[in-house]
């Protein structure tokens, strides 16, 4: 989108089912946009036994969630999918993954999309299909998975106990071979489309044992072609876990929450003593750098070089151990939408303090919540007194994150990305008026412009804001 800025809105499928290609068209010409992101599925009803929550509970945190926006005549409905193509079986032959079996509503309802995208076209709306990067079959984040042979593991060589993602290892070539032939299969049965957009190409860091990934078979494999020291990440890693698991005391947090220089020195001490940990991060980094390289190939090899490849990233400091390194993603990228999804921090802290608590009886609740908002960087004042003060907020109440600190990470990673564009990645959940405040700042801090993320939260409110706030 080089000639003007971007307003996007991600739109998925089921509400062009819902509301129909023109109702929902004339809402998303109404506010001005002029992009539009949705996915390769179909969406239909089931009951709570065979089905998924819409919206997704997030770990059971975001259970408070309900859609601004009635799917199918309800806030909260219990749903499957379908793919909205029949896949190209030959793409897939020999694959440990498939893709997902055409149903009936594939059937009935797969012109959907192929009629969608030319009257998005015909508003000046470019269309963009977002899929998922390391859960097979990739069409949503909530249905599919990769084997636990492919999952990416702690230092210790288990699986952590809980994830919201459900990525696999991105070193597993199984994993990447199905994502090459998806890739290959959407850009030759959606050839007008103008882009893809990649969600979660990186290890999401969600939780704090998420964050201590990936000492996988295949990530050994990888290290070692890579020429990266795999025994000592891992052993390094798995001291700077324990410490985190048992050894930590309020000593260790005093430097982080209360000295003047917001725990710079330690830091650097802290990885003179792991020197294992700073090549784990680059080794990651290499990964997410290979998969993306990966996938602009792909798509080029299967005619769809003049399509757009727009990864989705955390924000920093988040990409240091995601390893969404924006400098070295930005050579094989249109552009990179980096998430600005506010509801998840407090839950994020949250995660990662009631594990660091646990594991530490007597640690103080209110030292580890003031370091863990300096090191996360989501407030602009110290934040809440304590880890449980924080939590998924509910619908009605502010995200307790801070204006400057959101234009901090946008800047950051613009300044990472260099030429390669940074679209601001809003989330619509929470109230009106916090939400005109959080795109305010997408508007202020992205010099190239915003995705609202996603229609399902936006009420007929919300959208007036958008079409006020602008681009």
């Amino acid at each position: 989108m080089a000639d003007s800025k971007l307003l996007g809105v991600t739109v998925l499928p089921e509400y062009i089912q819902s509301e129909g290609i023109d109702g929902l068209l004339d809402n998303l010409s109404k506010i001005g946009a002029n992009a539009v992101a949705t996915s390769p599925y179909l969406m239909e009803e089931a009951d709570r036994e065979t089905g998924q929550r819409e919206p997704p509970a997030d770990a059971n945190a975001g259970a408070v969630r309900l859609l601004d926006r009635p799917l199918f005549g309800k806030r909260e409905v219990w749903v499957k999918t379908a793919p909205s193509f029949e896949p190209n079986l030959a793409l897939y032959a020999g694959l440990r993954y498939r893709p997902s079996e055409p149903t009936e509503l594939t059937r009935s309802q797969g012109h959907l999309l192929h009629d969608f995208i030319p009257a998005a076209k015909e508003r000046g709306i470019r269309v963009y299909f977002q899929v998922q990067a390391a859960i097979p079959p990739g069409y949503r984040v909530q249905f599919g998975g990769p084997i636990d042979a492919d999952r990416a593991l702690l230092p210790n060589g288990t699986i952590p106990p809980r994830r919201l993602a459900k990525n696999g290892s991105l070193a597993s070539p199984h994993i990447l071979a199905y994502e090459h032939a998806l890739l290959r299969d959407i850009v030759q049965q959606y050839p007008d489309l103008d882009g893809l957009r990649v969600d979660w190409p990186e290890y999401p860091p969600y939780f704090l044992d998420s964050v201590f990934l990936d000492f996988s078979y295949h990530a050994e494999r990888a290290a070692e072609r890579m020429g990266f020291p795999f025994e000592r990440m891992r052993r390094d890693v798995g001291r700077l876990y324990d410490k985190l698991h048992g050894g930590l005391t309020d000593a260790d947090l005093i430097p982080w929450a209360e000295d003047a220089d917001r725990g710079r020195y330690h830091l650097l001490r802290l990885l003179s003593d792991y020197p294992g940990v700073a090549a784990w991060l680059r080794f990651k980094a290499a990964l997410v750098e290979d998969m993306i390289a990966g996938f602009r190939s792909t798509m080029n090899e299967a005619g769809g070089q003049s399509m757009e490849l727009l990864p989705n990233a955390f924000p920093p400091p988040w990409t240091i151990p995601s390893g969404m390194d924006f400098r070295r993603v930005a050579k094989h990228s249109s552009a990179i939408s980096c998430k600005l999804y506010t509801m998840h921090w407090p839950m994020m802290l949250r995660f990662y303090g009631d594990q660091i608590l646990a594991a530490n009886p007597g640690l103080s609740s209110r030292l580890l919540a003031r370091a863990l908002v300096r090191w996360l960087d989501i407030a602009d004042d110290d934040g809440l007194p304590t880890v449980e003060d924080y939590s998924y907020p509910p619908p009605d109440v502010p995200h307790p994150v801070g204006p400057a600190a959101q234009t901090r990470k946008i800047h950051q990673a613009q300044r990472d990305a260099g030429d390669t564009p940074v679209y601001v990645l809003a989330h619509g959940y929470g109230p009106v008026e916090d939400f005109r405040k959080r795109l305010v700042v997408a508007r202020e801090a992205g010099q190239h412009g915003y995705w609202v993320n996603r229609y399902g939260y936006l009420s007929d409110e919300k959208l007036d804001v958008i079409r006020e706030v602008g681009v």
